[in-house]
């Protein structure tokens, strides 16, 4: 029988991310792994973004990068500078791509086409079940996010940010290739917060996202009419759909760890490695692949492996806000791009910001959703 040190149910971002920082630290080459997906990562299933201050592991694969951004709400529009930070995008299938002529070149690990139906613990190690057969490990890195875990409770909220995008090239030349689009609140609310992400790749083509962070879900028809509406908007004319892509990504505050036992990790949306308030990905899932590795190198125990900070509690204050009152989401965020600078604003987002800067940018949204959020919260 063949054992694994680690195995990794599914291979998506949070798994190869922490395989390419096991790999970079040079200290798990005798270590065999074995990653698990039923699917072969060689489509664009989505694109991510993310900003950095300097150079980085990713810049051969990017897309695109700006260095400045709009934000439009129905009263006022701001252009950003967003130095010292540049806004990055990559697509998923380059990533995939990179990763994976790393990951083919590193004789201890392989990967395994296969759906996962179930994992389990014992005194003796892991075991994961496949519809290829049963493999044995050490440890478990498992990024299958499990919905009933949050739904199945009231104590923290769900909210959703999710999109329909469409990747078009219009006859127009109606982009700024240089300039993203972070949120346009202009577009009609209904009652729910949402929102238009655009990303320019020139001036006729650009990815356009109508976004929303709510509890339920539209039908599709519903966003791609807003696209439609938002196309129509921006004056374009005739236009040709090259690409489309699709997302639902948790944000709650939901305390993942606890599920987390001594020889199983829950990483990804599973290990709540998003960032709550905003439904960043690809830059939590940097820094937490490097704590991961970090750990292992000094501790065995997955129990350990969690901390609760004022950032997780600022996140749980805006999700209350935004499941309770997400009609005044765009309030929220309106406020605080008009006066705070972007630069603030993403320090304060990879929670790095001292407590005089938290207050610099909390002290600009509206102060009664939150002290009502606080005072539901100690008395949850």
């Amino acid at each position: 029988m063949k054992k694994y040190t680690f195995i990794f149910a599914g291979a998506g971002l949070s798994s190869l991310m922490t395989v390419y920082e096991m790999i970079q630290s040079g200290s798990f080459s005798e270590q065999k792994i074995l990653l698990i997906d039923a699917n072969s990562k060689i489509t664009n299933d989505k694109t991510w973004s993310f900003w950095e201050k300097e150079s980085g592991d990713f810049d051969a694969i990017l897309a695109k990068k700006y260095e400045t951004a709009n934000f439009k709400s129905s009263r006022y529009s701001r252009k950003l500078d967003l130095q010292p930070y540049i806004y990055k995008t990559v697509r998923a299938v380059d990533f995939y791509k990179k990763m994976f002529e790393l990951i083919n070149q590193q004789p201890n690990i392989e990967f395994l086409e296969a759906q996962i139906s179930n994992f389990s613990e014992s005194e003796k190690g892991i075991v994961v079940e496949t519809n290829l057969g049963v493999f044995h490990g050490e440890k478990l890195f498992n990024s299958l996010y499990n919905p009933n875990l949050v739904l199945s409770q009231t104590k923290f909220p769900l909210v959703q940010q999710h999109f329909i995008g469409w990747f078009i090239k219009s006859k127009e030349s109606v982009f700024t290739p240089e300039t993203a689009t972070f949120m346009d609140f202009s577009i009609p609310q209904k009652d729910t917060t949402r929102f238009m992400y655009v990303l320019p790749t020139s001036s006729t083509e650009a990815l356009l996202e109508y976004t929303l962070f709510s509890p339920t879900l539209l039908n599709k028809e519903e966003y791609e009419i807003g696209i439609k509406d938002y196309i129509k908007k921006l004056g374009i004319s005739e236009y040709e759909i090259v690409e489309k892509e699709h997302g639902n990504i948790p944000m709650t505050c939901y305390p993942f760890w606890k599920d987390n036992t001594q020889n199983i990790l829950n990483i990804g949306s599973a290990g709540g490695w998003t960032k709550a308030s905003t439904g960043y990905t690809f830059k939590n899932t940097t820094k937490k692949s490097k704590e991961v590795v970090r750990f292992l190198q000094n501790h065995s125990d997955f129990r350990k492996f969690h901390r609760k900070d004022k950032f997780w509690f600022y996140d749980l204050l805006l999700i209350h806000i935004l499941f309770h009152k997400n009609e005044i989401g765009s309030s929220i965020f309106s406020s605080m791009f008009r006066k705070v600078k972007a630069s603030l604003i993403f320090k304060f987002l990879d929670e790095e910001t001292s407590l005089g800067q938290d207050l610099k940018v909390i002290w600009q949204c509206p102060k009664m959703p939150f002290l009502n959020a606080l005072f539901s919260r100690i008395f949850k």
